[in-house]
């Protein structure tokens, strides 16, 4: 058996909207924003990763840079595979006639049966022989340590960049959930409106993400507040580039309204919560994570919505692959891992 699994080679994957996380044999080998970059005249890839996500914004007609996955599933077929595949490629993982590539997959709870098949299919024309999709609430809660095989209720709310899931688990199921589409990549909108609307500069996705990063919050009070941090854009009625200053109480103000979308999805999935537990759900609190989980402010705003304590996980934004990777070295003992024949 041993000499076997010489030639088997295991990747868990967390297929993420704004980025892709692959584990093999314990470790992370790949931690890359979910982006390609093609040659529109010969249709070859150009680059994968941080490389395409450099070009993103920046290129000329001849290169066009996709994010293939939008609001948690593949929207573009053929750049998703494109960009598995140079994903695996960078892990290391060699092509052989011999290699038995088996793969445990992550995915949002809220998908379709037509969205599953698309991603079974991307896993089969990167040689995968073996395939297995895991919902990414029950990755993430085995990813920050909970045993989700006890009779025991645990809610876990995982903020993506293109969805947000919140699910109540026990006994190795999911018991309620809510899927929301209001996650990182609506707050950069939301960002981009807000400059547009209030200071009349236009800025792109990127500069968005980084305002985000550096002074987004979800409280318009903070104990530690991040400095105010400086902008690039162009000037919409000179048309002449500028620079404006923007602080954490005005990303906070323009945040808000999706912040609030995000805490009527948790109260949502708490009111469809059998009353056991509930009575769980009181005493472990809830559990955050995903990039989203570091926004400044969002486990106290959440905390004070519900009366509930939260808590943030240690490395919320590699919580999902972490558990993915934990499923993939017990595919036996997991029922909840769902392979081919149970599409």
């Amino acid at each position: 058996m041993k000499f076997f699994s010489f030639f088997t080679q295991e990747l868990a994957i967390d297929l993420g909207t704004a980025n892709t996380l692959i584990i093999q044999d314990g470790k992370i080998v790949v931690d890359e924003p979910s982006i390609v970059a093609i040659d529109r005249k010969t249709g070859r890839t150009i680059a994968v990763g941080h490389r395409a996500m450099q070009m993103h914004e920046k290129t000329h007609d001849n290169i066009k840079t996709v994010r293939p996955l939008k609001d948690g599933v593949i929207a573009d077929f053929t750049a998703a595979e494109r960009m598995i595949e140079g994903m695996i490629r960078m892990s290391g993982k060699k092509k052989s006639i011999f290699s038995h590539l088996k793969m445990v997959i992550c995915i949002p709870s809220g998908i379709t049966e037509v969205e599953k098949r698309a991603v079974f299919e991307s896993a089969d024309h990167v040689d995968s022989k073996e395939t297995y999709l895991i919902h990414e609430p029950m990755a993430a809660a085995l990813g920050i340590g909970l045993d989700v095989e006890e009779p025991i209720g645990h809610m876990v709310i995982d903020i993506g960049g293109g969805t947000t899931e919140i699910a109540v688990i026990a006994l190795s199921g999911i018991v309620c959930d809510q899927s929301i589409r209001i996650a990182g990549d609506e707050l950069t909108s939301d960002i981009i409106s807000y400059m547009k609307r209030e200071h009349n500069i236009l800025i792109g996705e990127r500069s968005a993400e980084q305002i985000k990063i550096e002074v987004g919050s979800a409280l318009s009070e903070l104990d530690n507040p991040p400095p105010d941090y400086a902008v690039n854009g162009r000037d919409l009625m000179t048309g002449i580039p500028k620079q404006i200053t923007v602080n954490y109480m005005e990303i906070a103000a323009c945040l808000d309204k999706s912040i609030s979308k995000i805490e009527d999805a948790v109260l949502k999935a708490l009111e469809t919560t059998p009353p056991e537990l509930a009575a769980d759900i009181y005493k472990t609190g809830l559990y955050l994570t995903g990039g989203g989980a570091l926004l400044r402010g969002l486990d106290k705003r959440i905390s004070q919505k519900t009366r509930l304590p939260v808590h943030v996980a240690d490395d919320p934004l590699r919580a999902v692959v972490r558990g993915t990777g934990i499923a993939l070295k017990n595919i036996n003992r997991f029922s909840f891992l769902i392979d081919r024949k149970s599409v």
